[in-house]
């Protein structure tokens, strides 16, 4: 491997946040290598990508997907050598030779190879909310006792590590923070009638007016549950306790987030909507680095316009608040159960206006106890999602 460059595994290749890490990576040959490329079953995209990349490593999920291609692989000249499951997932993000670890997996599959990554002292690109969800306390006390970097991928956070002096190393309470405000597309039903969200198809709750992004991710969007899960993201990040983390709607999508101080200013980062930018400026951190971004031209965007969140249309966004209160395992549980809503929605078995629903009830029906191992969280998500299960068949009757 070359001297002087910085390794980097990429966890979620073939998704949007894998793929814009890739393009940042091509960019800067002299700055950045892949060390490993994992997916979790879209072969023929991890194919093309290690014949572009020329990884040590690839990653699937299934045996039989592993071997497939590691034959096409084979048969390509590539020198790639393929690996599958959970365990194989963990070797990569912590191997020696890896410098930092692009977490990019949706979804609860990220939480255990992150958490490896922190107990090896990577720099982490956390673009997986699901880690600090999940298991925000036990996350980062496995930052601070190994020496980790973590650098936030979503562009809200990114925009508030940029806008806070200390980034996320100090707590905001008792300091010269008042709040943290984070902002929100509103997704594609802003100002669709309350009553005509039973009719939404997962096509039109995947169309986001300003974001590509992964089906659950643009659902979560859709529903504000995504916000909701950034703003517990934020708290474990900043320390910054629920009452100080507000969301603002922000239709343009221009003003990535904002951080409000005790003398009246408000310090906000502005970009074009492309992860390329917060994905650039953490692998370069404290650096800055070409992104392939196009410049903001604000004279085209005319005006910026800014709304509070209406409960009653995004009630995924106060679950999350209630659960962020709850402490514990009730983010782990929260999580858990819109995973199941959003896929049983996405397969047709569940109506878009019910995916509130399942969340809540789910929550409801298990208490929330510490989060004090990562035993706990891993039995409260397993329970939560068998909860959650019943509650969908119940809910699409």
């Amino acid at each position: 491997m070359a001297q002087g460059k910085k390794f980097v595994t990429v966890l979620g290749a073939t998704g949007s946040i894998g793929l814009s890490t890739l393009d940042v990576v091509a960019r800067h040959p002299d700055r950045f290598g892949v060390f490993a490329l994992t997916a979790h079953r879209q072969v023929d995209k991890l194919f093309e990508l290690c014949r572009v990349h020329g990884p040590a490593y690839a990653v699937m999920d299934r045996v039989e997907d592993a071997e497939r291609l590691q034959a096409l692989l084979d048969g390509a000249g590539c020198c790639t050598e393929v690996l599958a499951g959970a365990e194989s997932l963990v070797e990569v993000a912590s191997a020696p030779e890896v410098d930092m670890v692009m977490a990019a997996i949706v979804g609860a599959a990220g939480l255990v190879p992150t958490l490896a990554a922190a107990r090896r002292g990577k720099r982490i690109l956390l673009a997986n909310k699901e880690a600090l969800v999940m298991s925000g306390a036990l996350f980062m006390q496995e930052v601070a006792a190994n020496g980790a970097s973590l650098l936030p991928i979503d562009s809200e956070h990114n925009a508030i590590f940029q806008a806070l002096p200390g980034g996320f190393r100090q707590g905001v309470d008792g300091t010269e923070v008042t709040r943290i405000l984070l902002t929100a597309s509103g997704g594609p039903f802003r100002r669709k009638p309350v009553e005509e969200l039973a009719a939404v198809t997962p096509d039109m709750a995947c169309a986001h007016p300003n974001w590509v992004m992964g089906r659950k991710i643009s659902v979560d969007s859709a529903t504000m549950m995504n916000k909701g899960l950034e703003v517990i993201e934020a708290h474990w990040l900043f320390g910054a306790p629920a009452e100080r983390i507000e969301v603002v709607i922000h239709p343009e999508s221009v003003i990535h987030s904002m951080v409000a101080y005790v003398d009246g200013s408000v310090l906000a980062q502005l970009g074009n909507p492309d992860m390329r930018t917060p994905i650039a400026h953490a692998m370069a951190y404290p650096e800055r680095i070409a992104a392939g971004v196009e410049p903001l031209d604000l004279f085209a965007i005319g005006q910026l316009n800014f709304e509070r969140p209406d409960l009653g249309r995004f009630p995924c966004l106060g679950l999350a608040y209630r659960a962020l209160e709850a402490g514990g395992v009730a983010p782990a549980v929260l999580n858990a159960a819109n995973e199941v809503a959003v896929s049983s929605f996405l397969a047709g078995g569940l109506r878009f206006d019910r995916i509130s629903a399942v969340i809540a009830a789910t929550l409801d029906a298990l208490p929330s106890r510490a989060a004090d191992s990562l035993e706990a969280v891993l039995e409260a998500d397993q329970e939560a999602r068998r909860r959650a299960m019943g509650f969908v068949r119940h809910y699409a009757q």
